[in-house]
C-alpha cells in the first residue's frame, strides 16, 4: 500500500466494530512495536476541552523551545492532523511507514482503526528527537487506546454526559472512565470544578497526586488579563489565550497546572508561557473566519459544549441574525445541544451527515419543532450545502454559527478551501 488514503481504507477493515474499547489488543502490539517514549508525556482527557489544553501545551511548550510530538483526533481535513512533530503534520509517506509497522507488529490481532492511528502515532514520536509528547485521550479513558502508554502527567478537563452507550449513562459512571487514566504516584491535575465523587475516588485508589482546580491550582480574570497560581506560586499579568471563549482561561489553567507538575524537567519562563498562549491556535472552537458576514466554527455536540458555545455567542456581540448552520450524528444528544443553542439563532439551516449514525436535517427538524422553536429553518443534504445557501441570505452584519460534529464543521473547511482553491486560513 503506497498511498495514506489506501492504508486508510485497508486499516478501516481490520476490526468488525469501528469502536471496540479495552486494552487487550494494544499492549501486546505495542510491547513488539518497540514504540516506548523516553521523554515526559502528558495525557489528556475529558468531555470537552481536550484539543483547547493540548494545543496550549504543544504551544507552550514550542515557545520555549522544545520540540513537541501531540497526538490528537478525530481530524477536520486530512488524517495527518491528527499526528503533529515538533508543529507540523506528520506527512504522509511518515504514516504510510509507521502504519507498516504496526501491520508488522501486530501479527494476527485485529485493532480498530483508533488502534492503528494510536499506535502509528507512537512509533513515529519514539523515532522523532522529541523533549515531550501530548496525548489526546479518544473516548474515555481506562480502556481508551491511548491509555496504552504511560503519562508522566494527567488531565481530566471535564466530566459531562456524552458516550453513553460506552461509558454509562451518569456523570459519576463516565468520571469512573475518565479517572483510569491517573497513575500512581503522578500528577493528576483535575479541572472540572465539580468533579464527581467517582474522579476523587478513582484517584486515591490509585494513589495519584490529585491537583483541584479552585483547590491546588485557578485563576482569575482582571482587567483584560488574567492571573494563574498553581503548586509554585502565581503568574500574573497574563494576556488571554488566543482561543476565545470564557471557558478557556480554565483550560489554560490546567495546561500551566500540568506545565508546572514537570517543571525540574521542561521549565518555562513568564515569557515562554505568554507567547505559547498568544499564538496557539485550534481549528473549529469557536474559531472567527476574517471577513464579513462573520462566520464561526465550533464542534460543539454535546450539551456541555453547547452550553459553552451559547456563552461565546452572547458575548460576542450583536448581530442582526445569527444564522445557524447545524449537522449532528444520531447517537448524540440532539435536543439537548439544540436547546442551549435556539435562543440566539434566528434561522436554521439543517443538514443531513452521511454513514449510518448520521441524523437526517429532517431528524433535526422534528427536535427542533418538539423543543417550540419557531423561528425558519431549511433542510439540506450536506453541511456545505446549509453553509452555501445560509451565506447567501446572510447580510454583512449577520453572524453564521456552524456546529453540531466535527463532520459538519470539516465540510464546511472542505468547502471554503476549495472555493480558495486550497489556501487555508485559521481566523
Amino acid at each position: 500500500m503506497r498511498t495514506l488514503q489506501r492504508w486508510l481504507e485497508y486499516i478501516e477493515r481490520q476490526h468488525p466494530q469501528s469502536i471496540a474499547l479495552g486494552l487487550d489488543r494494544i499492549v501486546p502490539v505495542l510491547a513488539r512495536l518497540s514504540a516506548s517514549l523516553a521523554c515526559p508525556v502528558v495525557s489528556v482527557g475529558g468531555t470537552n476541552g481536550k484539543g483547547s489544553v493540548c494545543a496550549m501545551l504543544e504551544s507552550m511548550l514550542r515557545a520555549a523551545g522544545y520540540r513537541v510530538g501531540l497526538y490528537s483526533s478525530p481530524h477536520l481535513l486530512r488524517f495527518n492532523e491528527r499526528v503533529r512533530l515538533d508543529g507540523r503534520e506528520a506527512s504522509d509517506i511518515e504514516l504510510c511507514d509507521a502504519f507498516a509497522a504496526v501491520e508488522r507488529a501486530r501479527g494476527a490481532t485485529p485493532l480498530t482503526y483508533f488502534e492503528f492511528g494510536t499506535l502509528a502515532a507512537g512509533w513515529l514520536f519514539a523515532r522523532s528527537e522529541l523533549d515531550a509528547v501530548v496525548l489526546e485521550v479518544g473516548l474515555g479513558g481506562r480502556l481508551d487506546a491511548v491509555n496504552a502508554f504511560d503519562a508522566d502527567c494527567a488531565v481530566l478537563t471535564s466530566v459531562a454526559i456524552d458516550h453513553v452507550e460506552y461509558l454509562g449513562a451518569s456523570r459519576d459512571a463516565i468520571g469512573r472512565e475518565k479517572a483510569g487514566i491517573f497513575r500512581r504516584g503522578r500528577p493528576a491535575v483535575i479541572a472540572d470544578p465539580r468533579p464527581p465523587a467517582s474522579v476523587l475516588e478513582v484517584a486515591a485508589a490509585l494513589g495519584a497526586q490529585v491537583l483541584l482546580i479552585e483547590r491546588d491550582f485557578g485563576y482569575t480574570s482582571q482587567n483584560g488579563q488574567w492571573r494563574y497560581w498553581g503548586p509554585p506560586g502565581q503568574r500574573s499579568g497574563l494576556a488571554h489565550p488566543a482561543l476565545r471563549g470564557a471557558i478557556q482561561l480554565r483550560n489554560a489553567a490546567a495546561a500551566l497546572c500540568a506545565l508546572d507538575t514537570l517543571r525540574d524537567r521542561l521549565p518555562l519562563t513568564m515569557q515562554e508561557v505568554r507567547l505559547g498562549l498568544a499564538q496557539v491556535v485550534l481549528p473549529g472552537r469557536f474559531q472567527v473566519l476574517p471577513g464579513r458576514p462573520r462566520v464561526i466554527l465550533d464542534v460543539a455536540h454535546n450539551p456541555e459544549a453547547a452550553r459553552t458555545l451559547a456563552a461565546s455567542l452572547a458575548a460576542s456581540g450583536f448581530a442582526p441574525e445569527t444564522i445557524a448552520v447545524c449537522g449532528m450524528l444520531r447517537d448524540k444528544d440532539i435536543d439537548g445541544v439544540l436547546r442551549e443553542v435556539a435562543p440566539y439563532v434566528t434561522r436554521w439551516h439543517l443538514a443531513s451527515l452521511p454513514g449510518t449514525r448520521g441524523a437526517t436535517a429532517s431528524e433535526l427538524a422534528s427536535v427542533l419543532q418538539a423543543g417550540g422553536v419557531r423561528v425558519p429553518f431549511v433542510q439540506h443534504s450536506s453541511p456545505a450545502q446549509a453553509f452555501a445557501a445560509a451565506r447567501e441570505s446572510a447580510h454583512e452584519n449577520d453572524k453564521i454559527i456552524i456546529f453540531g460534529s466535527f463532520l459538519t464543521v470539516g465540510d464546511v473547511m472542505a468547502y471554503l478551501e476549495a472555493a480558495r482553491g486550497g489556501a487555508t486560513s485559521h481566523g
